[in-house]
């Protein structure tokens, strides 16, 4: 069974924002690593709508770009969404069901699959599906835009904590 992980980088005020501030370069190389290892990912329209911009070759990408986008581009997408028609390669919308979808998801494949979006994330922690969170959180004050927690946080416990990347501190929590 499919264990599902919503992770994002978070600022010490809480909010996501991938305009604002970016991840460094081992910290790169970490999302790199996890995307090859995840069976897929579950997005939100907004950020499936941001992460387009790996479907596409780009001339100024190094060689942990091409990495991040040969492994995006690999990994099976589902996207969650009320006003999309249609979704790029390796991509397939999900039903207006979304319970039974991720349910059957999670019983159909083994590893890990991410969940991207605060809102989206939000909608499945309230249906009891996210097994862990990962919060990235970086040393940046943004005083506004989305949260983390889109709604109110569950009762999580604490697994595990590290330092990533110089100042990034990695916090692993499951459901409590």
């Amino acid at each position: 069974m499919a264990r599902l992980v919503f992770g994002m980088n978070q600022s010490l005020d809480g909010y996501v924002d991938h305009m604002k501030f970016a991840p460094g370069p081992g910290l790169f190389r970490h999302f790199i690593r996890e995307a090859e290892g995840q069976v897929g990912s579950i997005y939100g329209r907004r950020i499936y709508d941001i992460m387009r911009y790996w479907d596409e070759e780009h001339p100024e990408w190094g060689e942990d770009e091409r990495a991040f986008a040969a492994a995006w581009r690999r990994q099976q997408k589902w996207v969650v969404s009320r006003t999309l028609t249609s979704v790029g390669p390796n991509a397939s919308l999900v039903g207006k069901d979304l319970e039974g979808a991720v349910r059957a998801l999670k019983a159909e494949h083994d590893g890990e699959i991410e969940v991207a979006g605060p809102n989206l994330a939000k909608s499945l922690t309230d249906l009891g599906l996210i097994d862990e969170y990962r919060i990235y959180l970086h040393p940046v004050v943004l005083g506004h835009g989305d949260p983390y927690f889109a709604g109110p946080r569950p009762p999580l416990r604490l697994l595990a904590h590290d330092r990533i990347d110089g100042d990034v501190i990695r916090l692993t929590y499951a459901p409590a």
